[in-house]
């Protein structure tokens, strides 16, 4: 009886081995759209490095571009504007903390570590004068408007932040600066962004 009971529990092993198999790989087969479909598609990737033209852009202007989706401020700014946002006491500012992806984290939020070095080769161009920010407010998602505010930069119609010509915030709900995403410039009139 001891050959039939073991060749009996040999039989047992097989089917619980052979049904967890396929359990595992029918449920492999169940998840494995649910994950594939949460990567970007073809069209987001395709836009994670975009160019933007911008020769005629003049001095105290703004244009806004979509970049993964999102608004993208794009400021050239006056020499009253870069010196309005040079003169911000850094102990005035609710978040101290540049936001900028194209320094390391942790750097302050002086306006010097905010704006879009000037091309290389560029021999009118002005210090600062180049400002790429995220067009999202960071309280809610909103799209703050350029030109408004008690601080002249930017104001956030939905629950009243306002950002100052550095993009920073001043006043209101929003907890933290506009960002600064990867940006830098491939020519004179060319950033990229990405």
């Amino acid at each position: 009886m001891s050959n039939a009971e073991d060749h009996a529990g040999t039989r047992r092993d097989f089917l619980y081995y052979a049904t967890a198999g396929t359990g595992a790989v029918a449920v492999g087969a169940a998840v494995w759209p649910l994950v594939n479909q949460m990567n970007p598609s073809a069209d987001v990737l395709a836009l994670s490095s975009i160019r933007v033209d911008v020769g005629d852009l003049a001095p105290g202007s703004q244009m806004t571009v979509k970049w993964l989706g999102k608004p993208v401020f794009i400021r050239r700014r006056t020499e009253e504007e870069i010196a309005e946002a040079q003169a911000v006491d850094l102990a005035d500012l609710p978040d101290n903390d540049a936001r900028n992806e194209n320094l390391p984290s942790g750097v302050d939020g002086d306006d010097g570590n905010r704006f879009l070095p000037p091309p290389a080769g560029s021999e009118d161009a002005v210090a600062g004068e180049w400002l790429v920010m995220m067009g999202v407010c960071t309280h809610l998602g909103c799209v703050p408007l350029g030109d408004a505010g008690d601080f002249g930069g930017w104001f956030c119609p939905c629950h009243g932040s306002h950002y100052d010509t550095s993009g920073r915030i001043r006043k209101g709900p929003a907890p933290t600066n506009l960002p600064v995403p990867p940006a830098e410039f491939v020519d004179e009139t060319t950033i990229k962004l990405g």
